[in-house]
């Protein structure tokens, strides 16, 4: 409320204020403070975005990504183009290739349990080292159970994510652009002697070369400049309330060898917290009794 009292967003009318950002912004922390007070703490954590709206630099690096918001979205537009291409070329060519390493949530229903009745003797059968006598088996050449084990759960943990277009689309997008070299990174490294082998190095190469270095880096080139300009339009606006006068807009260096000196003039002639002090006291001041300056300001105010 005080907030918007000092806004003057009461005379403006309800219209004014349902569009003006700062009182919707205002607004939205008020509805998080109530969140952290009424359904959790945690809503509080939100509460430190104000760092990022208070703090100019940082304020910088979001307008960096929203200024030039269409030219980003744009070229994510044609990312995703490219990766569905690819994905599609992957799915029709290299499918057998899209074998990636899972980490899979440990199922006890898997494995037999050995300490229930009746199931010690199929485990002891299954899984045991020792040699069983009277079986027609190699004793000298059987694998140990545990490595076995661990081949064949090194399989289960590997699967086939080029098996429909849409499972081609999800590795391409998420493995391919997370990996510094591209899709390839992911994919089975094919043997030299394989028909599709210089194929596949086409593939990755392509990948690479359009997706990650082109396409990414223009992404991040806009980002980057986006940023500069921003960062040259701070220094720019203080370097000019520095060396230039806010009322009249003269430079520093139109004082030099004269009797007044630039310091002089902004503090004493052209002070503009005196400009602000005359203007406060024009919108404080009953109309009937303005003189004819203050007649004139208040009008050019309106």
């Amino acid at each position: 409320m005080s907030f918007v009292g000092n806004c003057g967003t009461f005379t403006r009318g309800y219209k004014a204020m349902i569009m003006d950002v700062e009182f919707l912004y205002h607004l939205l922390y008020l509805l998080i403070c109530a969140l952290g007070l009424f359904v959790h703490e945690f809503f509080y954590s939100l509460l430190l975005f104000d760092l990022v709206y208070r703090e100019e630099t940082l304020l910088n690096v979001i307008k960096s990504v929203t200024r030039n918001g269409r030219s980003i979205i744009l070229t994510a537009v044609l990312a995703l183009i490219l990766v569905y291409l690819f994905s599609i070329v992957g799915y029709l060519f290299f499918k057998d290739d899209f074998i990636l390493e899972v980490d899979k949530l440990p199922n006890e229903t898997l494995l037999p349990d050995r300490t229930e009745p009746g199931e010690t003797m199929t485990g002891e059968f299954l899984y045991s080292d020792v040699c069983k006598a009277g079986s027609s088996e190699n004793c000298s050449s059987i694998v140990p159970s545990d490595q076995l084990i661990t081949e064949e759960m090194e399989e289960e943990n590997k699967e086939h994510t080029c098996e429909t277009l849409l499972m081609c689309i999800v590795t391409v997008l998420s493995h391919g652009l997370r990996s510094g070299g591209g899709v390839g990174d992911v994919l089975r490294k094919p043997s030299k002697e394989e028909p599709l082998f210089a194929a596949r190095v086409i593939y990755d190469l392509l990948f690479f070369f359009m997706v990650i270095i082109i396409v990414l880096n223009l992404i991040f080139g806009v980002i980057i400049d986006t940023f500069a300009d921003l960062r040259s339009e701070k220094q720019k606006k203080e370097e000019i309330l520095k060396t230039t006068c806010f009322i009249c807009g003269l430079e520093r260096d139109k004082f030099d060898n004269k009797t007044v000196t630039f310091e002089e003039h902004i503090k004493e002639e052209h002070n503009m917290w005196h400009y602000l002090c005359f203007i406060v006291l024009v919108k404080v001041k009953d109309s009937t009794e303005y003189t004819g300056p203050e007649s004139y300001v208040a009008e050019m105010i309106k």
